[in-house]
């Protein structure tokens, strides 16, 4: 996939530390004027971040399966870095202003799942219990927390009525992707240059320290070299601003909790205030706070269009609560043999086999 190219003096300087020249990262003395040069490494590494081998493959079996559903589609691709990332890249390749999309299910709505289907099987993979010479362990610790964040995220939207839930997932998934970049920049990255910083907080303003860069700056910059909208590089670089609103102000939110759910130092004062900064009180706040180590329950997702009429649908839904034919005919004032003629074409238009199925499927794709 073409990318970009970025040349090093669009890139942030650093700021040298008062006194010195140069400053010990992993062993190594780097000159400061040798950021940019490091850092579009470091982008260019970014190219073959692997997917997680598990992601991948049940990526392949949804989009594998007849008539698959979008929302299933949109689901897995959501569950890992590398594989949003590369969906979102191909369905913004070459395009400019508006037609970009900043959610997976605009993306996949833009790629049959045949492009889909593709793109996975040409993904690098990792394991759980592989490690890489370049990454480590890293692609794995960096899953973790960005699932947890994007779990955070959508536990805090469903509190507050956020409205955009869906790029919410990517923006949560992806807010702290510029780390990957530092990582690979600098062999002592994050434990030379966090040192003795516990929180969130005392991390960003460690690596301006040491960096005259952080990894949310950074990430912003990586976001816009993929062709990513404006709409995800913006939160992404901004996602440690304590003065920001709305989403950016859900997202480090989300982040903290995140920290939290992960046994990670946060400190209190700044969850209570980045709590305020989206609308939610103390008692809401502890709320989530109490729910989140559990696994993330799954949202329905309206993005597959129902292929049933409204008096299908309707016998359908009086399927699902149990009622007989009989019962069905009289509530919607049929006879009993236009009811068994909906629900045949009602398998047929859903692919069941029987009512349970039918009822499983339509269930599954948020129809009823």
């Amino acid at each position: 996939m073409q990318s970009t190219a970025i040349k090093p003096r669009q890139l942030p300087q650093p700021v040298p530390s008062p006194g010195r020249e140069t400053h010990e990262v992993g062993g190594a003395r780097h000159q400061n004027e040798g950021h940019g040069r490091r850092l579009t490494s470091a982008f260019e590494a970014l190219e073959m971040f692997p997917a997680l081998v598990e992601s991948r493959d049940r990526l392949l079996a949804v989009v594998s399966k007849d008539n698959a559903a979008t929302s299933e589609i949109v689901s897995t691709v959501e569950s890992d870095v590398a594989l949003m990332v590369a969906v979102l890249r191909l369905a913004n390749q070459g395009r400019n202003g508006r037609s970009r999309v900043d959610t997976v299910v605009g993306a996949v709505e833009r790629l049959s799942p045949q492009i889909v289907e593709e793109l996975a099987r040409r993904m690098r993979t990792f394991d759980f219990f592989e490690r890489s010479t370049v990454w480590d362990s890293a692609p794995e610790r960096f899953r973790l927390h960005a699932i947890a964040t994007q779990h955070a995220a959508d536990r805090l939207a469903g509190e507050l009525g956020f409205e955009q839930r869906d790029r919410l997932a990517v923006v949560s998934l992806l807010h702290d992707i510029g780390q990957l970049v530092l990582i690979h920049a600098y062999p002592g990255y994050p434990q030379q240059i966090h040192q003795g910083a516990q929180t969130p907080e005392e991390r960003v303003r460690t690596e301006r320290r040491e960096l005259g860069i952080d990894h949310a700056l950074v990430g912003g910059v990586l976001a816009r070299r993929w062709g990513l909208p404006g709409s995800i590089a913006t939160v992404i670089e901004r996602h440690h601003n304590d003065d920001a609103g709305d989403e950016v102000a859900l997202v480090r939110l989300a982040d903290m909790l995140a920290h939290y759910s992960q046994g990670d130092a946060v400190s209190p004062t700044e969850m209570l205030r980045g709590a305020r900064a989206v609308g939610l009180g103390p008692a809401e706040l502890r709320r989530v706070m109490y729910e989140l180590p559990g696994s993330a329950p799954q949202r329905q997702r309206h993005v597959d269009p129902c292929p049933l009429s409204s008096r299908e649908l309707g016998v359908l839904q009086r399927l699902a609560e149990g009622k007989v034919y009989k019962q069905i005919a009289h509530e919607l004032t049929l006879s009993t043999s236009t009811v068994r003629t909906h629900l045949h074409n009602i398998y047929g238009k859903l692919g069941a086999v029987d009512r349970a199925q039918a009822v499983l499927i339509a269930t599954e794709r948020g129809w009823l």
